[in-house]
């Protein structure tokens, strides 16, 4: 089972990704946050395999968080969200230690795939 925490300021946002997911067998939702303080605490929880991650949210911003979860918990992959195209910011967030970067231009299959992916050690860049 992969336990994920979805971290986006939007509550549709939420609301969807915890819908779709509960479609997937493999998936459990482990938390969900709407700012990068909340997926904080959600991490120092633990029960959390994967967190999915907003880049773009007030207070505390995708990137600024993403650095955050990673001295909580280093070994644990990060997927970054954003409506940004994947050239611009991509290679910025694997660098700053997201294991990886998803467009929410991605189909909801990318998606699957990208949390799949990361969970089991590998990066993924999504394809448009």
């Amino acid at each position: 089972m992969i336990r994920i925490a979805i971290v986006d300021d939007h509550a549709m946002v939420r609301v969807g990704l915890r819908q779709f997911f509960a479609d997937q067998i493999d998936f459990a939702i482990a938390g969900e946050a709407a700012n990068g303080r909340e997926a904080l605490d959600i991490v120092r929880q633990g029960e959390v395999d994967v967190v999915l991650l907003d880049i773009s949210m007030p207070d505390r911003n995708g990137v600024d968080t993403l650095k955050q979860l990673k001295q909580i918990r280093p070994e644990m992959p990060v997927l970054m969200l954003s409506a940004y195209a994947e050239e611009q910011y991509a290679v910025n967030m694997l660098r700053a230690g997201a294991a990886g970067y998803v467009s929410r231009e991605s189909a909801s299959a990318q998606l699957v795939a990208a949390i799949r992916t990361v969970a089991h050690g590998r990066k993924y860049v999504s394809q448009g």
